[in-house]
């Protein structure tokens, strides 16, 4: 496999620091004898440069090791596992700098310990194989991590669709519609519109939407959305367009993504068409109006997501943007949760995202049952009764305190669930955790009409022996249970 020239430079690096420890030399003794600054040899021993060869020649004179040895790539034993981790995709699929961390820290971790770090790296890989994560999930845990790292919140998205109200003089518009984004990505970005053409293809009826790319793109949506949705893919159309974000995927709902650019930069385009269809200044004077009320009125909530025409998911979502910077919420959880299509009586959650901490409710990949004294499970319930009788399928609103059982945490939680398409309901919820900073902002969080229930995170992890409405026999915590009581006997018998 041809390395490339960033990963030569890491392993040049290694084997000079490598062999001038052997040697024991400081680095101030090793530029006295090759005659290279202290500065110029630290640079190199960090992969950061690669010296030409007079200086390469300088360095195994002063090493006492033949120049062709020097530049092989051909790495000892004690190195030899870092082979392994630069042939592998790890360092090109992982975004270090994201979090600030340079691919030469990550070099000196492994010197250090490279059979820890090795098998290490080697058991978060055997996780992944074993749970059977794609490499989307894997990018898009990553993106998890670095939104949480920002409170998923981002100035600069912010300030580009602000930019992009005032150049399109959209100031004086409480909503965006479709006809108006229609005609901005028509006129200013050359795009050629169609929503009758994926209904030709019927291997095609679940996308959203597809981008051909060309001269003119072309845009090709599903006719059969509603308008919230429509008015969302154009918006996040115009984000690839006015942020320059040329790595994406062409296909919504994505049928494959090649890098973690394209994850990264379709979170970009979303931030941005969320930015713009609900803009900061107004959805900041609507919370402090509803914040600063003694009662939770439902209708007001849902009017307001419906007053910006958007969807309760691009609703819910933006107020994770908002809240933590705007209002100082910090700790709070989003989740989207679906029906599993494959088990019976069972819930997926396809999205999440925690602020502030890793909040209790969360994705289980082990196939267990979800609480259901969950808001989101009871209101997919009831919205599925309602689509079995055939009545009217708008987004139902719901709240509830939830308080956990095994934790004792407690989070004030607000759910949208409506329809995705016409096969299939979501429910969105963000919880808040009741603690004082939200208790200060929110008045209504004492509100005696809003139910409090005590629910798990699992029924197979769930203490709460007096639940009404479990699934399942809690069969993880009798584990638990068992193993305590062989520790117990063990206990016994070595104190005879």
């Amino acid at each position: 496999m041809k390395l490339k020239e960033e990963n030569i430079k890491l392993i040049f690096g290694l084997k000079i620091r490598q062999l001038r420890q052997e040697k024991k030399l400081s680095l101030s003794e090793l530029s006295q004898e090759s005659g290279l600054s202290i500065s110029y040899l630290n640079e190199i021993e960090k992969g950061k440069k690669y010296p030409k060869s007079d200086k390469i020649a300088s360095l195994s004179e002063a090493l006492n090791i033949p120049y062709d040895n020097l530049v092989s790539l051909k790495l000892t034993k004690k190195l030899a596992p870092f082979a392994d981790l630069l042939n592998s995709s790890f360092l090109g699929e992982v975004p270090l700098e994201l979090f600030g961390i340079e691919s030469s820290k990550l070099v000196e971790l492994f010197y250090n310990a490279p059979i820890k770090v090795n098998a290490f790296i080697g058991a978060l890989i055997e996780i992944a194989r074993n749970y059977e994560m794609s490499k989307e999930q894997f990018y898009f845990a990553i993106l998890r991590s670095y939104q949480e790292l920002h409170d998923n919140y981002f100035e600069d998205l912010e300030a580009k669709s602000d930019e992009f109200i005032i150049e399109n003089s959209l100031e004086d518009k409480y909503f965006i519609t479709v006809n108006t984004l229609s005609e901005i990505l028509t006129n200013k970005y050359n795009y050629i519109i169609k929503d009758d053409e994926l209904e030709k293809h019927p291997e095609l009826s679940d996308f959203r939407s597809v981008m051909i790319p060309g001269k003119p793109n072309v845009l090709l949506i599903n006719k059969n959305l509603n308008e919230s949705q429509k008015v969302f893919i154009l918006a996040r159309e115009l984000g690839y367009k006015y942020l320059n974000l040329n790595e994406r995927v062409y296909t919504f709902t994505w049928l494959k993504v090649n890098s973690f650019e394209q994850t990264l930069n379709n979170y970009k385009a979303s931030y941005f068409a969320g930015a713009l269809l609900i803009n900061r200044k107004k959805i900041v004077a609507e919370f402090e109006t509803i914040f600063s009320k003694s009662t939770w009125e439902a209708d007001v909530f849902k009017k307001l997501m419906m007053q910006f025409h958007s969807s309760p998911e691009t609703f819910m979502h933006r107020l994770t943007n908002i809240l933590p910077t705007y209002f100082n919420i910090n700790n709070l959880f989003f989740l989207r949760l679906v029906i599993d299509e494959k088990n019976v009586g069972k819930y997926v959650i396809n999205k999440e995202l925690h602020l502030g901490r890793k909040h209790d409710p969360h994705a289980n990949l082990l196939h267990e049952h979800y609480c259901q004294g969950w808001i989101s499970v009871r209101l997919l319930e009831l919205l599925n009764k309602r689509k079995e009788t055939g009545k009217n399928l708008e987004p139902l609103v719901g709240v509830q305190k939830s308080k956990y059982v095994d934790s004792e945490h407690e989070y004030f939680c607000i759910a949208f669930a409506g329809p995705v398409n016409d096969d299939k309901n979501a429910c969105v919820t963000i919880g808040f955790l009741m603690n004082n900073e939200f208790k200060k902002k929110v008045n209504f969080w004492n509100d005696t009409q809003i139910p409090t229930r005590k629910v798990g995170v699992t029924c197979e992890r769930c203490s709460f022996s007096e639940c009404k409405v479990r699934s399942v026999f809690a069969s993880v915590i009798a584990e638990e249970k068992k193993k305590l009581e062989i520790e117990s006997a063990l206990t016994r018998i070595f104190q005879k």
